[in-house]
């Protein structure tokens, strides 16, 4: 068994009530490899749901979620139900994108976020700040940004797992 943050399970996890179906048509998908409703108190501030997206490159050395690196595994989504059904489980709107790598899905990451324009969004990059997509940033309340380097892990600074990574409050002073 392979684990996730904190040590959980990171197999393919939903909310048994899910209504979320796997994709058959031409809409906008976004690549699943799970997620956890309303119980994560270290990916971003308050009570927060993840949601571990699919595929990464960065292969960090002493990576916390192995099983989100291939593009090949994972489950595809619409991106509108995927919305809905997050909206409609996470008790206090508090979500934190994840992976693998959520660049890596770009077009459906920015797609996603857009749709969740009323939650406190939190995204997760191994990418540097001047990397990522302007027009993803006015959706985001927080960003995880940096790879994640074994040799500068790091417990005491929340949010993030070593030293070189940076958490950055985007509306502070809003």
């Amino acid at each position: 068994m392979s684990t996730g943050m904190n040590g959980q399970d990171s197999r393919n996890i939903f909310n048994s009530n899910s209504k979320i179906q796997p994709m058959h048509d031409e809409s906008v998908i976004i690549k699943i490899n799970s997620i956890y409703y309303n119980r994560s108190v270290s990916d971003g501030p308050g009570i927060r749901t993840v949601v571990y997206l699919q595929g990464c490159t960065h292969y960090c050395d002493g990576c916390h979620n192995l099983t989100t690196w291939d593009p090949d595994h994972g489950q595809d989504y619409n991106i509108q139900e995927l919305a809905r059904e997050l909206q409609e489980n996470t008790f206090n709107k508090k979500i934190t994108i994840s992976g693998g790598e959520p660049f890596f899905q770009k077009e459906a990451v920015i797609a996603l976020v857009k749709e969740l324009k009323d939650c406190d969004l939190c995204l997760y990059t191994g990418s540097n700040l001047d990397e990522v997509p302007e027009e993803i940033l006015p959706y985001l309340h927080y960003i995880k940004v940096g790879k994640y380097k074994k040799e500068l892990r790091c417990t005491t600074i929340p949010f993030i797992g070593s030293s070189n990574q940076t958490f950055i409050n985007l509306k502070e002073g809003q």
